[in-house]
């Protein structure tokens, strides 16, 4: 391993270190919701929650994203580093939210339980596996960019690889979304979209894999 390589694991290491305690506390959060308004656990539809607690727990959810962002912001040197350090502690940081929760209240039974993805700008439900895969993807298309940076080789995207990531990303989105207007209201979900969801997840990762394949051959167009 170079010295290059080394400071970069070790880097890496103090980022996931940043991204796995800030999940335990995202974790403890949920464990005292689930024991004050769900103790005997989650059943749609949901028991609805007082306008105030709902808008604080949408503004924590806001707050885990500026922090995950300034951070990778401080230990970027640029753009592309700042993006990849988003994207894995994004990651790490949503694996080990399950993680955690597994160890402190034994749920979710299987990575095929329902959950209450995101609140913003409409409930997202998903099973746990969706969001899971979707961090796995992060994780290591993240460490492709941090590693070819390392080797001052960087992985340069197109203006329109980037529109067709967003594009794919908001294909998984909808595969979250449902058309309920408030938590209560959330029946539960007989069928996941797991074909919107894959169509999402394939076509983001056929895209960026196309991309490391032409620049590894120089055949990438820079913007």
């Amino acid at each position: 391993m170079t010295e290059t390589t080394k400071r970069l694991h070790q880097k890496i290491l103090l980022s996931a270190l940043f991204a796995i305690a800030m999940a335990y506390l995202e974790s403890s959060v949920v464990v005292y919701l689930r024991e004050l308004y769900y103790p005997n656990g989650i059943h749609f539809p949901l028991r609805e929650i007082a306008q105030p607690i709902l808008w604080t727990e949408i503004g924590r959810e806001a707050a885990t994203i500026v922090m995950l962002y300034t951070y990778a912001r401080t230990i970027g040197r640029n753009g592309r580093e700042t993006f990849a350090y988003f994207a894995m502690n994004f990651g790490i940081w949503d694996i080990w939210y399950y993680l955690w929760l597994k160890l402190l209240i034994d749920w979710p039974a299987t990575i095929l339980d329902w959950d209450i993805l995101f609140l913003i700008p409409a409930p997202w439900i998903g099973p746990v596996l969706a969001p899971v895969l979707v961090s796995v993807a992060l994780i290591a298309s993240a460490y492709m960019i941090l590693y070819r940076e390392s080797k001052s080789r960087p992985l340069r995207l197109t203006l329109t690889d980037w529109l067709l990531e967003g594009v794919a990303g908001l294909v998984i989105i909808w595969s979250f979304l449902t058309d309920a207007d408030t938590l209560s209201d959330i029946q539960y979900p007989e069928t996941y979209a797991w074909w919107i969801f894959c169509l999402g997840l394939g076509g983001g990762l056929l895209i960026f894999l196309r991309r490391i394949l032409q620049n590894r051959f120089g055949k990438n167009s820079q913007i």
